[in-house]
């Protein structure tokens, strides 16, 4: 096998319920940090849409993951010349290199693909996309990619674990791929909330749910090259989004080193690195080290004041500063080139990245050919959208019959259940 370096581009972002704007265009841009473009884009989103409970039982909307989509579809494609594509309604298949949307249904050809590769255009693909209630992941790889390397067995895994274990307001989703012979999972995740000392508790709790319930699903064309089931049978793993995890230190105090930048201070009260010391969670991974300041919570839209800056203000809510959009990672061979955050006012937390280096390992073969993306991904979509979701109906279901077992049971178990549960 040879090795080849792959550069990998993750972040995260609670963007507060709120819907994407076209003002949002030079934030996104700040963001992705085009500047220094990668291979792959793994896009983290919390809150697309606000956490009501018409959302967390009701039907999955796709509105909102359509609308950010479109958006940073343009971003990542406007500084090259040539029009950016969709997701593939076929994306690779196994007697040719490409398969793209031809130009009657506003794609590209297999031709045009090429004229891009050969003049270096960098644009990008949506190769993965799903959301759940208000977690959204969006995966978007360069075209180059699908004339150098075999992209296989792109897969979906989605773990809810909010209201009473089981409900979408808080959980993950996991997207399984293998590039050549290496594989990768991304796992964007929103965990529990709350600054209360033993808080920290329920967010492990939470890790080990995602860990224990994410699985991906094999298929018969998997058994010639086994794929990786779980989460930890990647070679390569990023796990980013709210994680919540909070300070243990006073809210002036905290202030008061912020005040001072003096980042290193305020990490030893860092309630995810203490876990991370001490075992508690996230045994053997790796973050970053901090040197921006606290992501959340700012007072409202449009501000750069803290929320509890001013104690007094009228329904203002009372925080300390935390660092709860956090990015680790887990494998060999991984480098991490820059970690920042990113200064948009569009929501109470400031958005989060990390540019990553890394290396697959290439399978060189006479007749290689690329291997067809399986069909549990949302690949297929409508002139109109970006993207498709297929399990609307299953998970409408599944939430049905988790508010039914909650009807069953006593009034008495059912209040102290929910004083646990609700995040």
């Amino acid at each position: 096998m040879l090795a080849n370096e792959l550069r990998i581009f993750v972040a995260t972002w609670n963007v507060a319920g709120r819907s994407p704007v076209g003002s949002l265009a030079v934030d996104l841009d700040e963001w992705l940090n085009i500047k220094e473009s990668a291979d792959i884009y793994v896009l983290g989103f919390q809150e697309i849409v606000p956490l009501k409970a018409k959302n967390v039982i009701g039907g999955e909307d796709m509105t909102e993951a359509t609308n950010w989509n479109l958006l940073i579809g343009q971003i990542l494609n406007d500084k090259c010349a040539c029009r950016w594509t969709s997701p593939m309604t076929d994306p690779i298949t196994s007697d040719q290199d490409y398969n793209y949307l031809n130009d009657a249904t506003g794609g590209t050809s297999a031709s045009s693909v090429e004229e891009d590769v050969n003049s270096h255009c960098g644009r990008y693909t949506l190769m993965a996309s799903k959301k759940m209630v208000g977690v959204f992941i969006s995966v978007w790889i360069n075209t180059a990619f699908f004339k150098r390397y075999t992209i296989s067995s792109v897969k979906v895994s989605a773990v809810a674990c909010g209201i009473m274990g089981y409900l979408g307001n808080k959980g993950s989703i996991s997207v399984s791929l293998s590039i050549e012979g290496t594989s990768f999972c991304f796992i964007v995740a929103h965990l529990a909330s709350g600054e209360k000392k033993g808080d920290e508790g329920r967010r492990n709790h939470q890790v080990s749910e995602i860990f224990k319930r994410t699985t991906f699903t094999r298929h018969f064309r998997d058994e010639c090259i086994p794929r990786p089931l779980t989460i930890l049978g990647h070679d390569q793993i990023f796990w980013f989004g709210d994680l919540n995890y909070r300070l243990f230190l006073e809210n002036d105090l905290a202030r008061e080193l912020i005040k001072k930048h003096d980042w290193t201070a305020l990490q030893e009260f860092d309630q995810l690195r203490q876990e991370l010391g001490d075992g508690g969670v996230f045994q053997g991974w790796k973050e970053g080290n901090i040197e921006f300041a606290p992501t959340y919570k700012y007072s409202k839209y449009n501000s750069n004041r803290y929320s509890g800056t001013h104690p007094n203000r009228a329904g203002e809510k009372q925080r300390t500063p935390a660092w709860c959009d956090r990015i680790l990672w887990y494998g060999k061979e991984v480098k991490q080139h820059s970690y920042f955050r990113s200064e948009s006012k569009f929501s109470d937390h400031r958005p989060v990245s990390a540019l990553f280096s890394t290396h697959i390992d290439v399978i060189k073969s006479n007749d290689a050919k690329v291997v067809p993306l399986q069909q549990d991904v949302p690949t297929t979509l409508p002139s109109e959208h970006i993207v498709q979701e297929k399990d609307n109906a299953e998970a409408s279901s599944t939430l049905k019959s988790l508010i039914a077992k909650e009807m069953e049971m006593s009034p008495s178990n059912r209040k102290n259940h929910r004083r646990k549960t609700w995040l």
